[in-house]
């Protein structure tokens, strides 16, 4: 009896390990930026939760978008970098969503971009 209760516990215990996954900032905005200028910009995150934080997959609502994820598994209290990639050829409104697929509690997180891309004639007139 003493025996399966240990056993209790200790199978208790590891169900309460989880990772979870928290972002700086979910949104990341561009502002008003030039076309042609550098579409880069980095989500910084925490694993807050008390296992190993390994994301799957990241993926883009469009083609122009390229996320890119940390490829080792990310320890309890240490934080990580989601990369993301916007092609600034294209004029106009930037608002695309990245979904991060991971171990985590929230085993879906969607994260979100948002902008304008200006001519540069534009951007010079203002």
């Amino acid at each position: 009896m003493i025996l399966f209760i240990g056993i209790l516990g200790v199978t208790l215990n590891a169900q309460d390990t989880k990772a979870k996954i928290e972002f700086k900032s979910e949104v990341i905005d561009y502002g008003e930026i030039a076309k042609g200028s550098d579409g880069v910009r980095q989500f910084e995150f925490t694993n807050t939760g008390n296992a190993p934080l390994i994301i799957s997959k990241v993926y883009s609502s469009c083609g122009c978008t390229i996320p890119k994820k940390p490829e080792k598994p990310i320890a309890p209290g240490e934080s990580g970098v989601i990369e993301v990639k916007y092609d600034t050829k294209r004029v106009g409104p930037i608002r695309k969503t990245i979904t991060v697929y991971s171990n985590a509690e929230q085993a879906t997180k969607a994260i979100k971009i948002k902008g304008t891309v200006l001519d540069k004639s534009v951007l010079e007139k203002n």
